[in-house]
């Protein structure tokens, strides 16, 4: 502390409290009393922002914990964005503090694209198309091309077409008798997903731009973007295609008629809370009443209905 001269100044009762620790006895100026002040206020904060914080280490750990969360389920948020969050919730964050964490989660700054594709497929599910072409070999090892389509939203699945040669004219005409079909039923879609195949041509894409329909292609060996026919295409497989040998076209059209209508009409599905895309389910009945068998494909697959009593 610094004392003041014995003249009796009024100076000493400001700057006691005020002067440097090694200062000697002088007379300041105003200006350097108001030096004196500014930075003992500086020494003053810069002690509470180091000061031990008020929660403990397990609401510090939920904190750090509650960020990285927010930052990874909304990926195009900011700091400050998160800041605001966190105060809703009533916890009180810097953004400096937030950006300290992030950044040894090792989570970099905001990106500037935009969702990834499973967050875009998800947003979009309810208006959106994806199709894709899958193979088939035949017992005399003819390969037959099917073209598939399936809403995201019901995962009703659409088989347009069989063909051992997807041409031109093929695939613009079952593309105008599935927009048909949808037309008919009011089905509202904003967009079809596909991959690059050059199947996929022009005028297959033109088909559904007239009639408002925005054809999304994928990115190029992404199949994951393109996951709702990818996966339909895993499922005749393994439960179909994987099991029964195929004659000729005739059969494989027959088999694929018969698999998408039990698909579509009587297998729940996880991706929609276990509903069916077209059927009903069964109210609930007592735990013995009655239920009836029914085979698919010769029985490769079976389903099961109850019985009125």
């Amino acid at each position: 502390m610094c004392p003041v001269p014995a003249s009796g100044s009024s100076d000493s009762r400001f700057s006691q409290p005020l002067a440097p620790s090694n200062s000697v006895a002088v007379l300041v100026t105003h200006d350097t009393l108001l030096r004196w002040h500014r930075e003992a206020a500086k020494r003053k904060w810069r002690r509470w922002e180091h000061a031990e914080r008020p929660w403990s280490t397990t609401d510090e750990q939920r904190t750090g914990g509650l960020i990285v969360r927010l930052s990874r389920e909304n990926r195009r948020w900011g700091c400050v964005r998160i800041q605001g969050e966190l105060r809703r919730v009533g916890i009180r964050v810097s953004s400096s503090s937030i950006q300290r964490v992030l950044r040894q989660r090792g989570l970099g700054p905001v990106p500037q694209s935009g969702p990834t594709w499973p967050e875009f497929l998800r947003s979009q599910a309810h208006c959106g198309l994806a199709t894709d072409f899958f193979t088939v070999d035949t017992v005399r090892l003819k390969q037959l091309y099917i073209l598939l389509v399936i809403e995201m939203s019901t995962r009703e699945v659409h088989i347009l077409g069989v063909t051992d040669h997807p041409t031109a004219a093929f695939v613009t005409q079952v593309a105008r008798n599935l927009v048909g079909d949808l037309a008919d039923r009011v089905r509202s879609i904003k967009f079809l997903i596909r991959d690059r195949d050059t199947k996929f041509t022009a005028g297959f894409d033109d088909v559904f731009r007239s009639e408002g329909i925005r054809v999304i292609k994928t990115p190029v060996r992404s199949p994951r973007a393109n996951a709702y026919a990818e996966r339909w295409v895993k499922t005749v497989r393994t439960e179909c295609l994987d099991w029964t040998l195929i004659l000729d076209y005739r059969h494989l059209e027959r088999a694929h008629r018969e698999f998408v209508g039990d698909y579509n009409g009587q297998r729940p599905h996880r991706g929609i809370d276990l509903k069916v895309p077209t059927g009903v389910i069964a109210p609930t009945l007592p735990l013995l009443q009655h239920t009836d068998r029914h085979d698919v494909l010769g029985g490769l697959i079976h389903g099961y209905l109850p019985v009125a009593a």
